[in-house]
């Protein structure tokens, strides 16, 4: 077999298993075999570029940099719908659709309308070369590199499909993977998305196309735009699409009478809570295409179309009482106490107030009965009161004017809507939270020490910030109650281990406002060590890649502080990493070489060697494949991993050899 031939056969496997796991969810072959399959493409690939395919399964990994994304005229305009909230609103509409089309075999395609972002691609010769969003429906914007990311969405097409054809969908991300992204967010220490439609449509304008393919986003296909529409029906164009590869829902059904539509609201009125993604309503389509082109536009909207809006999930409860949040920045968060109640398949205790802004415009009072809803926040809010219920001697909610911990009075920003107690180093949950940042799995990453167990150890008032951890002692702790033998060495092995973390990491813990994980090395490799970044001005920093005037003036604030410095000292004393290794400021002969790391190693935890490669040049991957240079094997390194290595002829080192590697 010659090699364009095998890459063509390669491609067409790919695209039919992605197809299978993706769409049908029936995959055929496991994600090892997968994998060989892709890698085997990538090594003919990068041996053949003259045989290069912007639709190849290779490019769904992303990699590619837009500045800006490119406005484009619609071909066809995306019109929005026509809403209705009512069954009179139905009765109009076809009414309206009988005055044009008068006949018997008049039926409408009726399918769930997904709260998404709504999309329009344009395939030619069955492969995908443009993705467009809707924009104000007359043009959008050009985001092709990153919906080609999206496995749910083919690049190439099967069976007989137009020569060109655009067709339309609405990209989601599903609610159990929006509650993964938000879990890993907060295990890191970041603020949580707030909805999965408002996630979804910042995914599609993300700058790099590699990031975007590590969103689960996904899409459903549901309507083909064509000048050579050969289909009678829409029902018709949506079987050929899925024949062709879409991703089309399979809850339309299709309606004879109104009262048929109606049934299918109110199914899925009820149903709605089960599934795994978002949806607000009923669309409902004359079903015949050529009597959609009998009905054509009005300005706005579709003739031939309209869109029944649910009701937001609502319900009504009394507020028992408000407590107050605050969080490690001193940050006051309000928060409703209520009268349980059934939601959206769960039961709600509580709700976000968000500020006292927020409760002014409520015009709360204790005890009154308000209205919930549910609409994409990850807590329900209250959105109603309902006044004429409320009780003669209610007292008018007043937002706390001292901290609920410490008394301080509380301060607030001109510029920000949020209360914050400036008691940082007396406050408890202040104390608290930037112990457990400190701690966290991306911060310090100390093992044997959670949650419940700071909090019992400042109870108990053996640690007031997080440099007093590393002078603990075992007598101490063996005092408190349900703390083990066993668990004391676990603590004290976790804070040993915890010397190893690399200074950007260290940087992070120390729990600066503003300052994540990307800023903390950014600030790391500009300036090598604490003591340089202590003596630099407000200047100096603004100049660092993505540090803008907040993080600036917050660092500054920060390192300015005596007590901070105290406790900076402190952990310096005790072997804490506050600059970069000598090897890394030295050396960068890990330039253009790539590691995957797999095992369990002695003197290294695999956070520090990821840290190493990639401060000394090198590029840290996840899986095996032809661009690997070498495989980082600890013990029990993955066997699957120690396979792909000795097929691609990788070389395989060993802790020891990669140090020499860097000391040489």
């Amino acid at each position: 077999m010659n090699v364009e031939k095998e890459i063509l056969n390669l491609r067409a496997e790919i695209h039919k298993h992605t197809h299978l796991y993706y769409v049908d969810d029936s995959p055929e072959i496991s994600d090892y075999e997968f994998d060989v399959l892709l890698n085997k493409l990538i090594i003919l690939e990068n041996k053949h570029p003259e045989f290069y395919d912007p639709n190849s399964p290779t490019q769904r990994v992303g990699g590619k940099i837009s500045k800006n994304f490119v406005n484009v005229k619609h071909e066809y305009p995306m019109y929005s719908l026509d809403n209705s909230y009512s069954r009179t609103d139905l009765n109009d509409f076809h009414s309206r659709v009988l005055k044009k089309i008068s006949n018997e075999n008049l039926s409408y395609f009726c399918e769930l309308k997904f709260d998404g972002v709504s999309i329009n691609i344009t395939y030619e010769n069955g492969y995908l070369v443009r993705a467009v969003t809707r924009g104000d429906g007359v043009s959008g914007d050009d985001v092709t590199e990153n919906v080609k990311t999206i496995k749910t969405i083919p690049l190439k097409l099967k069976g007989d499909f137009p020569d060109k054809f655009q067709i339309r969908g609405e990209i989601f991300i599903g609610l159990n993977d929006f509650k993964k992204m938000n879990h890993e967010r907060s295990s890191n220490g970041l603020e949580p998305y707030m909805n999965p439609r408002n996630t979804a449509s910042g995914s599609l304008k993300l700058q790099d196309s590699y990031e975007v393919s590590r969103r689960p986003l996904q899409c459903f296909l549901y309507q083909i735009v064509s000048d050579d529409n050969n289909y009678s029906t829409q029902e018709d164009n949506l079987k050929f699409a899925r024949n062709w590869g879409f991703n089309i829902s399979k809850s339309f059904k299709l309606c004879n009478t109104i009262d048929d539509i109606s049934e299918f609201i109110d199914y899925w009125d009820k149903k709605r809570n089960s599934l795994d993604f978002e949806i607000d309503g009923i669309v409902i389509k004359v079903n015949q295409i050529k009597y959609q082109q009998i009905l054509g536009f009005t300005s706005k909207y579709p003739r031939w179309a309209i869109a029944y809006k649910f009701k937001t999930m609502q319900a009504q409860t009394l507020l028992n009482s408000i407590t107050y949040q605050v969080g490690r920045t001193g940050a006051i968060t309000p928060v409703a106490n209520l009268e349980p109640v059934l939601l959206g398949g769960t039961i709600v205790k509580r709700a976000s107030l968000h500020n006292e802004d927020q409760i002014n415009k409520l015009d709360l009072y204790l005890h009154d009965t308000v209205i919930i809803e549910k609409g994409g926040e990850i807590i329900p809010k209250i959105v109603d009161v309902e006044i004429k219920k409320r009780d003669f001697n209610s007292v008018k909610v007043q937002f706390i004017q001292n901290c609920p911990y410490c008394l301080s009075l509380l301060k607030k920003n001109k510029s920000e809507a949020q209360h914050y107690c400036v008691n940082s180093f007396s406050c408890p949950p202040q104390i608290t939270g930037r112990i457990q940042h400190f701690i966290s799995r991306k911060a310090m990453d100390i093992n044997g020490i959670g949650k419940e167990t700071i909090e019992l150890m400042f109870e108990n008032n053996l640690i007031s910030n997080y440099s007093d951890l590393y002078f603990l002692n075992k007598e101490s702790l063996l005092n408190l109650n349900r703390m083990a033998e066993k668990s004391v060495e676990n603590i004290f092995e976790g804070l040993e281990n915890s010397k190893k973390v690399p200074f950007e990491r260290v940087l992070f813990a120390l729990g600066i406002r503003y300052v994540g994980q990307t800023v903390a090395k950014n600030l790391a490799k500009k300036f090598k060590s604490i003591d340089n970044l202590i003596l630099k001005s407000y200047d100096e920093l603004i100049e660092v890649d993505e540090i803008g005037d907040r993080i600036a003036r917050s660092v500054v604030k920060f390192l300015g502080d005596s007590n901070n410095l105290k406790n900076i000292e402190k952990l310096k004393m005790v072997g804490l990493k506050f600059e970069i290794d000598s090897t890394i400021i030295r050396k960068s002969i890990l330039n253009n070489k790539t590691f995957v790391i797999s095992g369990v190693f002695e003197d290294h935890s695999r956070e520090e060697l990821k840290s190493l490669i990639d401060q000394n040049g090198g590029k840290n991957l996840s899986s095996i494949s032809s661009k690997t240079n070498f495989l980082l094997a600890g013990d029990k390194v993955g066997p699957s991993k120690l396979k792909k290595a000795k097929d691609f002829d990788i070389t395989i080192i060993d802790e020891k050899y990669f140090i020499e590697m860097l000391n040489n």
